[in-house]
């Protein structure tokens, strides 16, 4: 896959992909991110990329002509544009999963009062990575490639990590435990160590489906639950009312 970045401020992006798993994915090729300097693309000696508001008003806009030229140049025939915005659909695992299909993203940073409204036509997508404002689109179009890239085949050093992991399957990801098996009088449960496949996998079912009631409920409004999910609610509801009883 081909990122690439259009920001007034491209040396923000060095520090982050040169690190941990990006910058893996980089060197062996499956990713290529390139950080473009949007002021090269202003054709006046100052190379100004920002003008006042008509209207009025405070701040800053990025300019239309400077910026529809740095799309136009940097846009290949398949290329997918997103422009990172507070405006956009806010980001989820599902648009970071169809993001992660296209060969080619570019992706717009705004700054100062946002762009040129007709700079717009030009973008396939407005994401928003929250509901609050920042300085600039660069920490969420950060924010998004690395949730793209590591989805991309080989990134990962298991590719099922991806699959398993929170809001994958509109789950939060159920609780992980590594050695010592006892730590300050606190143990591992005993069905992990058990080394029973099909307990083991029941268990991380019914702990994630524990863990998004009691954390973000929302998410299993939009779920279509399997027979066995059903079944492990069922249960799980009938010994919290044994419980509720007891008490």
């Amino acid at each position: 896959m081909k990122i690439d970045i259009l920001t007034l401020f491209p040396g923000m992006f060095v520090s982050p992909f040169t690190e941990s798993i990006i910058k893996r994915a980089v060197e062996k090729g499956l990713v290529d991110i390139n950080a473009i300097n949007i002021r090269e693309y202003a054709e006046d000696r100052h190379q100004q990329v920002d003008d006042y508001p008509y209207g009025g008003g405070a701040g800053m806009v990025l300019k239309p002509d400077v910026v529809i030229r740095a799309l136009e140049n940097t846009k290949s025939a398949d290329a997918y544009t997103v422009y990172l915005s507070p405006q956009g659909k806010k980001l989820t695992q599902e648009i970071v999963r169809d993001l992660s299909r296209h060969s080619h993203l570019v992706l717009l940073c705004g700054h100062y009062e946002g762009i040129d409204d007709r700079i717009l036509s030009l973008v396939d997508e407005e994401i928003s990575i929250g509901d609050y404002i920042l300085t600039g689109g660069e920490l969420p179009a950060m924010v998004l490639i690395d949730a793209v890239a590591r989805l991309l085949p080989g990134v990962l050093g298991d590719d099922a990590s991806a699959g398993e992991e929170s809001f994958t399957n509109q789950l939060l990801e159920y609780p992980q435990y590594t050695r010592p098996a006892i730590y300050r009088q606190k143990e591992v449960p005993a069905i992990l160590l058990s080394g029973h496949h099909e307990k083991i996998r029941r268990w991380r079912l019914q702990q994630s489906l524990l863990k998004t009631l009691l954390k973000r409920p929302e998410l299993l409004l939009e779920r279509d639950f399997t027979a066995e999910e059903k079944k492990i609610l069922a249960q799980m509801l009938f010994e919290r009312e044994r419980e509720d009883e007891k008490n």
